[in-house]
């Protein structure tokens, strides 16, 4: 087992991290930026070093700055959370040639599956269903106009770079076609540097359901069931839950194991998230693979009892999954609201600044996974999440009361967050009776 492991991360991931550490006798190094020059979790690492300016890309994003601090740090491994340069195969590389492990997947099945084309060929090959769309990426319009009369609209033009929405269009005929290919392309390469996009069936009013798995270096592969991340806006998660409500049992068996299928197919090791799309007749369709831990991992560690943290540095460091699939349980549900300081009744406005109060909820059944307190100010250069809030209880009518209990106790003065937001859709009869799809957001608040 490791000694020493950098966090390359910060906020409430950074503290999750260090708690796994020091639960498992690992010494902890953190990179901060000038902007989190304040965190309080800085004291409860074994080291700290400022790796650059607020900037993300000036800090957090600089390869060199934080192998320098591993190498200073003496480290044996580093873990990069979620975000900044957690699927950069790059990093990844960097990180092996410098004789440090990277608490992650290899390059090559980071880079296999990073790209959205190449993992829905691998996802064929798998035998695991894909949507309907281009064999590959699309030369030109007239190319991807031909396919869309082929498949019938509506369609959908995806970037196979990046995600977060961007480099995504959704077209309703020719017209729409011509213009969101355009404007798809545009978005991909300025955000991912990137243009490439192909074309696939839009799936209308889709569930988006994820499959955390978790493999080793020793041919073990195992899922640790699914995640109902239906409830977006603009493809941002708001509410991720475990297990996902009026999913059939066979379709949760089917698409758990598909998971698996392929991932085993792409020699993929440690953590990671294969994502699908769920259509009204709970027909499913693979879309992409998240080749890191999520934001929304302890939606599964509760449901499931399994620390992810833990298992991701112990798969690392070359230790065997400790469990079969059969002995990985979901008991009872879970649910999480991402809590984010922003102005949600101004459209969603980020709200950075000084919390002058806050309050943590608690009680039975509830966890909040947070970095900041009373006197932190929220920067205004990163996500603007400040913690996320979770519930678990024996069933999901219990689960949702309790949420609701617990979003009324989190009490937050000096900046505004979503918490408000999230009691409403707590309390809309759809998500009360498990009928909420990736629109739902938007048609209901028309957000």
């Amino acid at each position: 087992m490791y000694k020493r492991i950098l966090i390359a991360n910060r906020g409430e991931i950074a503290l999750r991290i260090i708690r796994a550490c020091r639960e498992m006798g690992i010494e902890t190094v953190v990179v901060y930026s000038e902007a989190d020059r304040e965190a309080a979790y800085l004291e409860m690492a074994d080291e700290a070093y400022c790796i650059g300016p607020g900037k993300s890309a000036q800090s957090y994003l600089r390869i060199d700055r934080v192998i320098s601090a591993a190498e200073v740090g003496n480290v044996e491994a580093i873990h990069p959370g979620y975000g900044f340069l957690a699927e950069n195969a790059q990093f990844n590389e960097v990180c092996r040639s410098c004789n440090i492990d990277f608490i992650g997947p290899t390059p090559e099945a980071m880079d296999m599956l990073g790209d959205k084309n190449q993992a829905r060929r691998l996802a064929r090959e798998a035998n695991v269903p894909v949507v309907p769309g281009s064999p590959g990426l699309l030369e030109n319009e007239e190319q991807a106009l031909k396919i869309a009369h082929e498949i019938g609209f509506p369609v959908l033009v995806k970037a196979t770079a990046g995600g977060g929405g961007k480099g995504m269009r959704v077209a309703g005929n020719d017209l729409a076609l011509k213009t969101g290919f355009v404007q798809a392309q545009n978005e991909a390469k300025a955000a991912f540097g990137n243009g490439a996009v192909y074309l696939e069936k839009y799936i209308e009013r889709p569930r988006h359901i994820e499959v955390q798995i978790i493999a080793d270096h020793h041919g073990n592969a195992v899922h640790l069931w699914e995640r109902d991340c239906s409830t977006q806006r603009r493809h941002q998660k708001l509410i991720e839950e475990s297990p996902a409500p009026n999913l059939p049992a066979e379709t949760r068996a089917a698409i758990c194991e598909a998971a698996v299928r392929l991932v085993k197919l792409a020699n993929y090791t440690n953590a990671g998230t294969v994502e699908f799309v769920v259509d009204q007749d709970n027909n499913f369709y693979f879309i992409e693979v998240n080749a890191r831990i999520q934001v929304e991992h302890p939606v599964t560690e509760l449901v499931t009892g399994i620390d992810l943290i833990k298992a991701q540095i112990a798969v690392a460091a070359g230790q065997p999954l400790p469990w079969t699939q059969e002995q990985i349980p979901q008991v009872g549900c879970s649910i999480e609201c991402r809590i984010n300081a922003e102005k949600w009744e101004r459209n969603f406005q980020p709200n950075p600044g000084r919390i002058d109060s806050i309050f943590y909820p608690g009680g039975p059944g509830v966890r909040f996974d947070s970095h900041v307190y009373a006197g932190y100010t929220v920067p205004p250069h990163y996500d603007s999440m400040i913690g996320k809030l979770l519930v678990h209880r024996p069933t999901r009518t219990e689960a949702i009361a309790c949420m609701m209990r617990a979003l009324d106790e989190l009490r937050v003065t000096g900046i505004e967050t979503t918490a408000p937001f999230h009691r409403r859709l707590l309390a809309h009869s759809d998500f009360v009776d498990g009928h909420v799809d990736t629109g739902f957001v938007e048609r209901t608040w028309q957000a």
